[in-house]
Order: structure tokens, then C-alpha cells, then sequence
């Protein structure tokens, strides 16, 4: 009678263990992507691209793709979308240092982190849910509100601080912009609008689930190439 109890306490605790392990695991892969550091001679290969950035500027981007970085591992390594060129940019050029960026992966995510492409935020998109999984986490990592922004978070704001010629602009609310005729702004209160992606599905305690593409296809090479919003990246 008392082999059933002992079974159970026995399968509890091994669960417990289980669930500890996870969160320690992803408490050391948040701490590395924090904390590690790019390979010599990457700034140098971006400002060829973009001369027009300083070294402080760089470094800008870098944090901003960290953000991004982390945004992957927080949505569970499902896809996100990348919605900074300059970031983008950096990105690529970090994809280059092959063995740099394997080991930097397996690191912090326990695989490889693939490219794909991946299109701006637009009505009735699959890939829109990479990118409004990307905002979501970007947003929890600077204490913003991803359904009501009063600000952008870093990744989404670079290309329009640092003027980044063909970037990507976003901004809170734009309903003063687009009544001027500006079309080339995007607006964060779009993220969480019932047009998009089939609903607000996904902004929810968790961040996840948000419409398809939660399996990592969102934002496949099927949706066109990197040229609409910058690039996505997961499995």
C-alpha cells in the first residue's frame, strides 16, 4: 500500500528536478548572451557598409542585437523576426565568423540559430508573428507595454535614432504621421491591432502563441526575400 505514494513522490521530485534544471539552464544561456563578447574586427566590417557610424554607434547595434538574440531564447527559440536593417547588418556580418558564431549558438541556444527571411509588418502575413514575437520580448526587456507602447524598444528603434539610410522607422503611434502622408513609419500600436495576423492572439501573460508560424515556419523563404523588414531567425 505504500509502494504507490512512494512512486508518486519519487516521480514528483524527478519532475521538480526536471523544471529546476530548465530554469537554470536558461538563466546561464540569458547571462551568456549578456555577457559575451563579438569577435575582434566586426565593427570595422560594419562601418564599411555603414561608414557613416561611429564606434559608439556600433556598439549600439550591438546591444540592440542582443536584444534580438534574447528575444529567441525567451520565446522558447521559436522564430523571430529581425526588424532593424543596421542590426541586420551586423548580424550578417557575424554569421561570417563561422566557428565564432557555431559556438556562440550552441551556447546560448543549444543549436544553431538560422537566417530566414522575413517581411514588415503587414495585414493577413504569416511572418507577422515572428516580428510581433521579437516586439513582445523586446518591449519585457525594457519594461514597456507591448499592447500600448509610449516608447520603442531599442531593436525596433535604432534604424529611425540613427537614420539609417533604408531602414526600418517605428514609432509608438503614428496616426499624426500617416495623416501628414508619411507611409514609411510603422507603428508599434500596430503589434497589438485585431488587423494583424489574424488577431491579438499570442499578447497574452506569456507572450507566446502568437498566430502561425509558432513552430518556427512564420516568416519562411516563402514569404519573400530579406528586403521588406530585415531578416528572422530561429528553427
Amino acid at each position: 500500500m505504500t509502494l504507490l505514494p512512494l512512486a508518486l513522490t519519487g516521480a514528483a521530485f524527478l519532475v521538480g528536478m526536471g523544471v529546476l534544471w530548465t530554469r537554470l539552464l536558461a538563466a546561464r544561456r540569458e547571462a551568456y548572451i549578456r555577457q559575451f563578447e563579438l569577435p575582434r574586427g566586426l565593427f570595422e566590417k560594419l562601418r564599411k557598409q555603414r561608414p557613416e557610424l561611429s564606434i559608439k554607434e556600433c556598439q549600439l547595434v550591438a546591444h540592440a542585437l542582443r536584444q534580438f538574440f534574447l528575444a529567441h531564447l525567451k520565446s522558447g527559440r521559436r522564430f523571430v523576426s529581425m526588424p532593424s536593417q543596421v542590426v541586420d547588418d551586423l548580424w550578417h556580418e557575424y554569421i561570417l565568423y563561422t566557428k565564432h558564431y557555431q559556438q556562440f549558438c550552441r551556447k546560448a541556444f543549444g543549436r544553431f540559430m538560422h537566417h530566414s527571411p522575413a517581411v514588415v509588418l503587414r495585414p493577413r502575413q504569416q511572418s507577422n508573428a515572428g516580428l510581433r514575437r521579437c516586439f513582445w520580448w523586446a518591449c519585457k526587456e525594457e519594461n514597456i507595454n507591448p499592447r500600448r507602447p509610449t516608447r520603442m524598444p531599442l531593436l525596433f528603434a535604432i534604424d529611425r535614432k540613427l537614420g539609417i539610410a533604408g531602414g526600418f522607422f517605428y514609432v509608438p503611434d503614428c496616426n499624426a504621421l500617416r495623416a501628414d502622408g508619411r507611409g514609411d513609419v510603422h507603428c508599434g500600436g500596430d503589434f497589438g491591432n485585431d488587423g494583424y495576423d489574424g488577431g491579438t492572439a499570442g499578447f497574452g501573460d506569456d507572450g507566446g502563441g502568437l498566430g502561425t508560424g509558432d513552430d518556427g515556419s512564420g516568416g519562411s523563404s516563402s514569404d519573400g526575400g530579406c528586403g521588406g523588414g530585415g531578416c528572422g531567425g530561429g528553427d
